[in-house]
């Protein structure tokens, strides 16, 4: 008997094995539209079926998969966002064609813009950072005048941290003003920049499935100007009461974007006000995000999401309760990468559930400032926070690198 089929648009470089995975382990399976398949390495090395097609027509992407369902029969349609998240809404928009289960891309639109998801969660009471819409070098000045200094500057279209620099006075103001719009910065759209207030204290992010919170982490971030994650750890420490403040917020962002189905991850920063929303993403966050859940908690979010994808009911039950925590590895210079090591007697230390080096010696090492950076990371478990943290830490000083400065031009 032919299994069916879960089609995936595009895939992903970190996460896309782990729903191949997934969706074999669940009888599937999984077919990858992508416009360029040769880009995500893991597809060849399983084996797994491949379809070259232009992802960003709807109307091509509609043809494939009715083929598809005829010859194949199609359990389910997902994808992943990456940098564009547009992904996101062409999986809804898929899923309302052919009657299945999936996202509404009405509410993924939103959110991708984001100064129009500033604007509906403004309108809900969400508290947020002040903000402003600029198009030009004169309106960014404007509004970080009204704002006041330092403020965040970033496309109003993107993700992972790309284009993102904290502004702490008028040169570095207008510095990253003419990175954006002189040419250095793609974009996938008309050029817009969000300017916002910037909201200082810890970073938290609640991770989501449908209408319930799976889990909240904490976060730490490398130096300003850029926001680089270099720690993450979940059970965030808090109290109940900031517990339950984080948890109806996230809800009320639900609401206020019409969101609901399957994923979501939000970004809050700890004010003095308390919990500010920096971001709503209509998707999971990126990785090790799954593997810290599957650890602290015992939940498999990769697995759930294809179980709802598919018409299934997911079990989002805690099986037991752990810390897990992951330290990002970040070069601190650029330059050409000698030698990267360690991996294995890091893996050793008792507690540490997975080591991943990105990068290979002689790889050049260009810091963007943003995802793109990470090197690798470091996955620790543990049954409270303090132990997993030390777990982590002994590990990290087991690994090592070198990098030879670029000769000077």
């Amino acid at each position: 008997m032919t299994r069916r089929a879960l089609i995936l648009i595009e895939g992903h470089t970190s996460c896309g094995p782990r729903y191949i995975q997934a969706a074999q382990r669940l009888g599937l399976n999984p077919i990858t539209l992508s416009a360029d398949p040769g880009q995500y390495a893991y597809l060849a090395a399983e084996g797994i079926e491949t379809i070259r097609v232009d992802t960003d027509n709807l109307d091509a992407l509609i043809r494939e998969c009715s083929r598809l369902r005829a010859t194949n029969g199609i359990a389910g349609i997902t994808g992943f966002a990456g940098e564009d998240e547009s992904v996101s809404a062409t999986v809804g928009r898929l899923c309302r064609h052919f009657d299945l289960p999936g996202p509404n891309p009405a509410s993924i639109d939103r959110c991708c813009d984001k100064f129009g998801q500033r604007q509906l969660l403004a309108e809900a009471g969400v508290p947020i950072p002040a903000y402003r819409l600029a198009a030009d070098a004169p309106g960014v000045e404007s509004a970080a005048a009204e704002i006041g200094l330092p403020v965040i500057l970033k496309p109003a279209v993107g993700s992972g941290s790309i284009g993102v620099r904290l502004c702490r006075n008028v040169d570095e103001l207008a510095e990253h003003t003419t990175y954006l719009l002189g040419g250095k910065h793609i974009w996938r759209s008309a050029p817009k920049i969000l300017v916002e207030e910037f909201a200082q204290g810890p970073l938290y992010g609640a991770d989501m499935m449908g209408n319930e919170v799976i889990g909240i982490y904490v976060a730490k971030m490398g130096d300003p100007p850029h926001f680089v994650y270099r720690e993450c750890t979940y059970p965030a420490s808090l109290t109940d009461d900031e517990d339950e403040r984080i948890a109806d917020v996230s809800l009320s962002c639900l609401r206020a974007l019409g969101l609901g189905w399957g994923p979501t991850g939000i970004e809050f920063r700890w004010t003095k006000l308390g919990p500010v929303v920096i971001e709503v993403n209509p998707r999971l966050h990126g990785t090790p995000t799954p593997q810290l859940i599957q650890l602290a908690y015992g939940i498999d979010l990769i697995t759930e999401h294809i179980k709802l994808a598919i018409g299934d009911e997911c079990d989002l039950h805690r099986r037991h309760s752990q810390a897990a925590a992951a330290r990002f590895l970040v070069p601190d210079r650029d330059g050409t990468l000698d030698w990267i090591g360690g991996n294995s007697r890091a893996a050793a230390v008792p507690g540490v559930a997975e080591v991943k080096f990105y990068v290979e010696p002689k790889t050049p090492i260009a810091r963007k400032g943003n995802c793109r950076d990470f090197m690798g990371y470091v996955l620790a478990v543990a049954p409270s926070v303090a132990q997993a943290e030390a777990t982590l830490q002994r590990a990290v000083d087991l690994i090592g690198w070198s990098i030879t400065p670029f000769p000077n031009e």
